[in-house]
């Protein structure tokens, strides 16, 4: 039977697309943040933090003389994390987008459990954690009361379509 839900490469695409449309880094460049590399850097050009993606993430941790493996039996790799130097917090943020029904609501209420797994990997250095998801209006609907409840009990925060510079500590007018 043809898939006419989505799935696969349809949600792929879609997913790709929605991690573009709300990108920390185009975003921050949108308000007059300059980013080199990783570095994140205000308008006066002092560095207020990192802008990492996935492996990135592991290769700052290496630097800095973490081992992943010593903290983490497993990489979890972040849609995108910054560090802002200036409230040494490390923030993951998670995009889900959906259409239809799918696995991806069984993925949700994992949030507490990456946060800390994601703070063992950063304690070291000082820096607390704040986990994010990034939705789309599918996360809207009735049926999400619960698990959006339940995110924000666990310490973890959510956003629709954005994110808000607050949530990562930063002024929109830099």
């Amino acid at each position: 039977m043809h898939n006419i839900y989505g799935g696969g490469t349809k949600t792929n695409q879609n997913g790709l697309r929605f991690e573009k449309e709300t990108s920390l880094n185009d975003s921050l460049i949108n308000v007059d943040y300059k980013i080199r590399g990783i570095e994140v850097y205000d308008k006066y050009d002092h560095l207020i933090g990192l802008s990492m993606k996935q492996h990135s993430f592991y290769r700052f941790l290496e630097k800095e003389g973490i081992n992943y493996t010593a903290y983490n039996s497993k990489k979890w790799l972040p849609d995108e994390a910054f560090i802002n130097f200036e409230n040494n917090t490390l923030y993951i943020i998670e995009k889900k987008y959906q259409e239809t029904n799918g696995s991806v609501d069984e993925k949700l209420p994992n949030c507490h459990f990456k946060r800390k797994e994601y703070l063992k990997l950063v304690r070291p250095l000082g820096y607390k954690v704040n986990y994010i998801y990034v939705f789309n209006d599918w996360f809207k609907q009735p049926q999400y009361k619960d698990i959006l409840e339940y995110i924000q009990d666990m310490g973890c925060e959510y956003y629709f379509n954005e994110i808000p510079f607050e949530s990562i500590g930063l002024k929109k007018d830099n």
